[in-house]
This record gives C-alpha cells, structure tokens and sequence, in this order.
C-alpha cells in the first residue's frame, strides 16, 4: 500500500451514485425531526494506520457496519478516541465547517495522551471536507439546525498484549441534528453531583476519551430522576469547585447590570478545552463584555445567585451550542438563577454565535471554512 503524503491526503473511492441516493423526499422526512445523534448520512471517510506504514488507505464509501476483530485492542483496553464539531448551512450552495484545526489539534492531544498515532491536521481536514462534500444535501438549510461531524480513532489489531496497538483506523461519520437538549432554547435545571467525580489530577479528563464520558451514565441517569437536565461535575479533590457538566463547559456573567462580565472555570487538565468555550473567550471581548477564567465554588455559585451578583448561567458545546441554566439543585439546596428563564447575555451570545456559524455575521478569525459543492 502507498503511505499517504499527510500534506496532500488523496481519498480513493467513490460516492454513492445519485440514482442509488436515498430520494429527496424520504431525506428531507427523516431531517424534519432530527433528534440528536440518531439521523446519520450515507458515507464514511476512513483512513487507516499501521507500523511501518504510517497513514494510508483512504477512503470515502457508503456508510456500511464494520468489520473488526472480537480481539481487537480498542474493545479491551479502550484505546479509542473522538471528537464532534459542525457544518452549518452558509449562504448559497456551500456548507461551512466550524473551526476544524481547532478540533484537529485536540484530536492530536487526545490521540497522544492515550499512547495513539497523531492524525495530521491536512489528513484531518480532508477527510471531513470529503465527507461534508458527499453528504451536502444532509446539511439543514435552517438556522440552528447543522450536520454534527463525528471522527474517531480507535485500535483495530487484534492482539491481547496490554501494549499500544500497531494498527488503527480513522473514522468520519455524520448525523443531522437540531438541539441537545429537547425544547428548544429553554432553561436548564442541572444538579451537582457529590457523589461521583468526573476526573482528576494526571488522568484523561481533559481528552475526549469514551471512558470519560461512559463514566458520567450513572450520575446522569440519578440527575434525569431528580428532575435535572444535566450534571455539574466537581473538583475531585475538595468536591467543592466547579468543573465543567456533561460534555459542556460552564460560563457565569456577573452583575451589575450596567458593567456585565463573564467567568468560566480555568482549565486544569481535568476539564475538556470545549471548542466553543475557546469561542466565546474570543467572542464576548469583541462584544464589550470582559471575561477571566476563574475557579468557582458551589457555595459562592449559591451566594452569587442569592445576592444578585452572579445574574446568570449558561452552558456551552458543540451539542449544546449556548444553553441557558435556570435552576441548580445539590443535595441540601436548591437555587435559581435570575429569574429562572434564559438571561439576555446568555441568548445574545448564543445568536451572535450561531450568525457567524452559518456566515451571517462577520468572521473576523476565520473560524468558518467553507465547503463548496461537488
């Protein structure tokens, strides 16, 4: 097999034939209520690697199941990574895809820290512009709605040793989706949770590795029957600083009224890097409104609501976009934030936001790359 030039990946294989193309009719049935994560695309861009060869084989085909081996490392030793971003219908006939290196440069830093091979950024970029480019009928025309881009590395050698696989497989998969969250721009109820812990010091919290998340099921499923929407995940030292919520960072915006500010937890390396935080801590300056990233308790998050200081909440990812918090429960309290409906801070960040994404507004640091039709 011919090792792939990483700076010029070529992607062999062919679309599927417009006359084999599932109907416009039947497509546009299944994009009218897309759910989250359940209306997938018709392709699949994959590339694979091994040991000696390095990137080769790409490829973009029908999306099909794969083949892999019972045996294989991934499955047993969990060496597999992913990551999520979005293509937003833009004015005309091109898709735009939000702020690909960023995303590729964490796929990097997830792929290192679990001992994996690093798929370069051009490789990255051009198996998710052949996809978008396949699949640009998926796109939803409608503001808000967008095609969710799901890549993921995993270890296919079939080989029981606890070492580092020699062989991997790079995917790109997509699925067409409107909100995260059912209903809308509504807002949340979320609960803290001081039982569990998301992450700590020194392991993979701040990679987008599946075990970070398939350990957040239970504490969710416990949150759902109390009520809430989400969960708050604490430090694991003290439980008693904020962290981040289920695959989505948390903002604050403080009081007065007249001189707003934001506040974001820092980044410690038991939080994710959200590429939509990263946005916003660029975003809201041009605004007016100042941000720091700062640490933030529960108790001073209750006393801040109490007093007026802290006005409002929201969350924020690629899933979630910018959601409004309404309402934060932990075991002894309950407390609102503002009012409890979606503050004004809130949804004018989360409009700004969503006019760039589908170019709109002005793009003043090139976050959107534009895909032009086949």
């Amino acid at each position: 097999m011919t090792v792939l030039d990483t700076d010029a990946p070529r992607f062999t294989g062919r679309p599927i034939a417009a006359e084999k193309r599932l109907g416009g009719a039947e497509r546009a049935r299944r994009m009218r209520d897309p759910g989250f994560g359940r209306v997938f695309t018709e392709h699949l861009a994959s590339v694979r690697w091994s040991a000696g060869r390095g990137w080769h084989d790409a490829r973009l085909e029908p999306a099909e199941a794969l083949t892999l081996s019972p045996a294989a490392i991934g499955l047993h030793y969990g060496q597999i990574v992913f990551e999520g971003f979005k293509a937003y219908a833009l004015p005309g006939e091109r898709a735009g895809l939000f702020r690909p290196d960023l995303v590729a440069r964490r796929l990097q830093r997830s792929a290192r820290r679990m001992a994996m091979p690093e798929p370069p950024a051009a490789l990255f970029t051009e198996a998710v512009t052949e996809l978008v480019r396949a699949d640009r009928d998926w796109v939803p025309p409608e503001r808000g709605k967008s095609l969710y881009l799901r890549p993921i590395l995993l270890a296919t050698e079939a080989h029981l040793g606890l070492r580092p696989s020699a062989e991997y497989l790079f995917l790109v998969l997509a699925f067409v989706t409107d909100t995260f969250f059912p209903g809308g721009v509504r807002p949340l109820t979320v609960g803290i949770c001081e039982d569990y812990v998301r992450a700590a010091p020194g392991g993979t919290g701040e990679a987008k590795y599946p075990g970070n998340y398939a350990g957040t099921l239970l504490a969710a499923e416990q949150a759902h029957a109390r009520g809430c929407d989400q969960v708050v995940w604490l430090d694991a030292r003290e439980r008693r600083w904020v962290e981040e919520m289920g695959g989505m960072n948390v903002f604050f915006a403080h009081g007065p009224a007249g001189a707003p500010r934001l506040s974001t937890p820092p980044l410690t390396g038991t939080i994710l890097p959200g590429v939509t935080r990263d946005s916003l801590l660029t975003l809201a300056p041009s605004l007016g409104l100042p941000v720091t990233e700062a640490p933030m308790s529960v108790a001073d998050w209750r006393g801040g609501a109490a007093d007026g200081s802290i006005t409002e909440a929201f969350a924020c990812g690629t899933g979630a976009g910018v959601a409004p918090i309404g309402t934060v429960r932990s075991a002894t309290a309950q407390w609102r934030m503002g009012d409890g409906e979606p503050g004004a801070l809130t949804l004018r960040l989360r409009e700004t936001l969503l006019d760039i994404q589908h170019g709109l507004a002005p793009d003043p640091w090139g976050w959107v790359h534009p895909v032009s039709p086949r």
